[in-house]
């Protein structure tokens, strides 16, 4: 944008933010919620990264797509509000229809749907904020998404221990074998999605085009050739701070997703010794995911503001290496503990790492990309998550048998081993001067 942007106070950020609270919260669902869904609809341990493919696919597919349009956008919503908001919709849809599903092959389709939707939200949000925050304040507009995923992430893994805390009886499942408590989170979590992201919209309108900008985004062929060119010239002109990104990402976004689909399958082994679904254990194992979620996650949201002043000091990368590190040695231990409440030891540096990873590398990406390009480069840039998630889901198949030994155990083994190299390569990221 080359008109000047007003600065906002950090009241105004928080609340230009909101909507992020249930874009998070459906993210935070399907990573505490979706293996255990799988498991009680019938689906195997080495498959279960099969189930998960909808992730990478349409976020590799949609959010540069999704980006590049809404660069080109002009409508009387804004450029970036109209994508946010339907994307919104569609995922309380999903999530509303996701613990009715019969069987496994629907809560499949709609964790395609739902996840397409919320990279159709995602994208153009992200962009919003770089455009309507100026470069000073890009690490407050970050870091308090950041802060706001660890909060809605903390309410969405909690949910069912808390509706079980209230009354609702674990064992207690609809008609599909799926626990009224999961059930129950996600009709909040539909709530949450459209609810959130409506109060932003209507309460931070988009920063409006000057005549100059508008005729040159009209001048932009718009068909759906010249788009996906657009794309393509991006790539080509990537910045030298991005590229440097992309590597650093791919360990960490592979690590992260080894967590999510086998933290409750290494717990239930660890802690009661069965990965059977049917068993009373696993039942077990899926609450002490979501209560170790919730901590880890109330704990990037404390850590999220708190890296205000020390990225500021320390700098992005150098804060972000010390993070994930932390992260890494926690996952390494994790398996060695047999007494939940020691889990919450290295969950303490995973929330670390996870305040991080949701704030600092987009607030590295956002001082070394042109405005007027931010959102396909916030598309591309999040295809550095999807692409290793889809490594990962093509890769862990195959190592499960032969080299991880069938112990989800080692999968978690793996993610540590992740971060650690994720760590080593953003001391070597290098930011353009300015």
């Amino acid at each position: 944008m080359t008109m000047r942007k007003p600065r906002l106070a950090f009241w105004q950020i928080v609340n230009m933010n909101v909507g992020f609270f249930g874009i998070q919260f459906s993210f935070g669902l399907q990573q505490s919620n979706m293996s255990p869904i799988y498991k009680y609809l019938g689906a195997n341990d080495a498959t279960l990264p099969y189930l998960w493919l909808a992730g990478p696919i349409t976020g590799l597919l949609v959010q540069p797509l999704i980006g590049a349009m809404s660069d080109r956008t002009d409508s009387r919503f804004g450029r970036r509000t109209p994508y946010f908001l339907i994307g919104a919709l569609i995922c309380s849809l999903c999530l509303l229809a996701m613990p009715f599903s019969p069987a496994l092959w629907v809560a499949a389709s709609l964790l395609w749907i739902l996840d397409a939707a919320n990279n159709v939200t995602m994208e153009p949000y992200r962009a919003f904020v770089s455009d309507r925050l100026d470069a000073s304040q890009h690490s407050a507009g970050f870091l308090t998404q950041s802060a706001f995923t660890g909060l809605s992430q903390t309410l969405a893994y909690l949910t069912p221990s808390l509706l079980v805390f209230a009354g609702l009886d674990l064992t207690a499942t609809n008609a599909h074998g799926i626990p009224y408590a999961v059930v129950t989170a996600f009709v909040i979590g539909a709530v949450f999605s459209i609810g959130s992201v409506g109060w932003s919209a209507w309460t931070t309108p988009e920063l409006p085009l000057d005549e100059a900008e508008r005729a040159a985004m009209r001048a932009r062929p718009r068909s759906l050739r010249a788009t996906l060119a657009e794309i393509v010239d991006a790539v080509r002109q990537m910045p030298p701070t991005m590229r440097q990104l992309a590597v650093m990402m791919l360990c960490q976004w592979y690590a992260m997703f080894c967590y999510w689909e086998y933290i409750t399958l290494s717990l239930a082994r660890t802690l009661y010794g069965s990965t059977d679904a049917a068993s009373a254990g696993f039942g077990e194992a899926v609450l002490v995911t979501g209560r170790i979620g919730g901590f880890y996650n109330a704990v990037a949201f404390v850590a999220a503001l708190a890296m205000l002043p020390l990225a500021r000091r320390m700098g992005a990368p150098v804060l972000h290496a010390i993070c994930l590190t932390l992260g890494g040695l926690g996952l390494l231990a994790l398996p060695l503990i047999h007494d939940p409440w020691w889990l919450l030891l290295p969950m303490l540096g995973l929330g670390l790492t996870w305040a991080s990873l949701m704030g600092n590398p987009y607030a590295m990406l956002a001082g070394c990309i042109p405005p007027e390009r931010a959102g396909v480069y916030m598309g591309i840039f999040n295809g550095f998550i999807v692409l290793p998630m889809l490594i990962q889901i093509l890769t862990v198949p195959l190592l499960y048998h032969r080299v991880l030994g069938d112990n989800p155990e080692n999968v978690i083994r793996l993610a540590g081993a992740g971060l650690l190299a994720a760590a080593a390569l953003a001391l070597r990221v290098r930011r353009p001067a300015h």
